[in-house]
Order: structure tokens, then sequence, then C-alpha cells
């Protein structure tokens, strides 16, 4: 991944074309196989100085794959007027230092915590002992299960790092599901019931919320379907999973 930064500074009279040449510009971008996200800021201080933050797959495919693409024509047809105001057009390689502030609530922190987590599991894997699709998946489990998987969402929910530091982190979880053999019938109703359970319980039941929890779910049922089966992937060596308001882990195809 690496991320091209140009500075602009557009006179007055000629900022409002300019943004709108940028929004058709945008089309290329969206469509660029090599693009990952955009985005176009003006300052507020200085209004004539503006700073579009693309992010890449990589340099070369920057400099190769979009310039000598299908896209790049009809991009640089629109923005071509403005190369002349261009002041700054550099590549900057990501250090790892990034995250949220403090102006939302984590979804740890939304859900109510470790306690209400430690609640929704508790009674989730009480009725897992009692389904019949689910409880031959489980049968034998640590008697501290629940509060183990409590503590992964926790954490994967912008928490307390109780998992990685005290269970073995991400590579850990994905080697529990190994050579078990989950059906696609166990992922779903796994995920029914816990979401069934998250009712039950009292977890906040506002749209955004439960849109996040139920979007993480299908992925990390999906990915223990994946280590649980015949051919499993590699056993991570990445960091823990992150997830946020609008914030997942990177695609990796």
């Amino acid at each position: 991944m690496i991320v091209e930064y140009i500075r602009y500074r557009i006179a007055e009279t000629r900022r409002t074309e300019f943004e709108q040449a940028y929004q058709r510009a945008a089309a290329s971008l969206a469509a660029a196989e090599q693009c990952v996200d955009y985005e176009l800021s003006r300052c507020a201080e200085d209004p004539g100085s503006y700073i579009l933050r693309i992010r890449w797959t990589s340099a070369e495919d920057h400099l190769t794959g979009f310039r000598r693409g299908e896209h790049f024509a009809a991009f640089f047809g629109e923005i071509k007027p403005y190369v002349e105001s261009i002041e700054e057009m550099r590549h900057y390689e990501p250090t790892g230092v990034a995250g949220q502030g403090g102006s939302l609530p984590t979804l740890f922190s939304w859900a109510g915590g470790a306690e209400a987590l430690d609640r929704l599991f508790t009674r989730f894997y009480e009725r897992v002992d009692e389904d019949e699709l689910l409880a031959p998946v489980f049968a034998g489990k640590d008697p501290d299960h629940a509060q183990h998987v409590a503590a992964w969402l926790g954490e994967v929910f912008g928490g307390p790092t109780v998992y990685s530091t005290g269970h073995g982190g991400h590579r850990h979880m994905a080697s529990r599901h190994l050579g078990r053999g989950i059906t696609e019938a166990q992922r779903r109703r796994w995920v029914e019931l816990l979401l069934d359970t998250a009712d039950e319980v009292g977890l906040p039941a506002d749209p955004e919320f439960r849109a996040v929890l139920a979007y993480y779910l299908e992925w990390g049922t999906r990915m223990a379907l994946l280590y649980s089966g015949p051919n499993p992937p590699p056993l991570p060596e990445t960091p823990m999973p992150h997830w946020g308001w609008g914030i997942t882990p990177p695609y990796r195809g």
C-alpha cells in the first residue's frame, strides 16, 4: 500500500470548476483496480490550498498500472488544466501509526463493555448446549470458553487486549477451528442464535451497532468455516483484527 499526496494552490475564481473537475475525474479512480480509495480536501484556514490523497495498491501499480491503463486518459483529461497549480506530488509509505480518536465510542464500550459481552456469551453457550445442531461442535469445550470468546470479541471491538496478551491472539483463535469440519448449516445457526441472544440479554439494538455486529459475525464465521475445512489456509501471523464504526479488516483478496 502506498499513499499519494498532491497539493494544489487554486485561485479563487477557479475553485468551483476545480472541484467539479475532480468530481468527474473520480469516476476513473473508482474504476481503477489499482486505486484503494481517494479524498480531496480543502484547507479551512486557506481555501486556496487543496490536498488530494489517493491510496494505491503499490507505487508501481500507480505509475505503470494506472498511468498506462485504460482509465488514465479520462482522469488526466479532467485534471490537466490544473497540473500547473501542483505544489507537491509524492508517494508516502504508511508507518503503522494509525488509529481512532476519542470522539466516537468504541464498539466495545457501546455494547456495554466486558460485563455485557460476558453476559452475552455466557447465555449464548448455555443455549448452544441445548441446540441440536451446534451442541456437537462444542462438546467438551473449556469451562471458560464463553469468557474467552467474550475477551476475543471485546478486543476486536476496541476493548482491552485481553485475548492477544492472555490467549494467543489471532493465530490461536484460527488454530482452534482446524479439523472441526464445521458445516454451512452450523455456521448459519451460530450467527442466528447469537443475534437472538443479543436481543435476549439486552445488547444495544440501534441499527448502526447491529449492522456492524452482523457484519463481523458473517466475517468471523466464514473465516472459521475456512479454517475448519479440509484445505485450510496458513494460520495468520497478523495482529488481532479490529472493527469499528465503518472500520473493518483490510480487503486481502
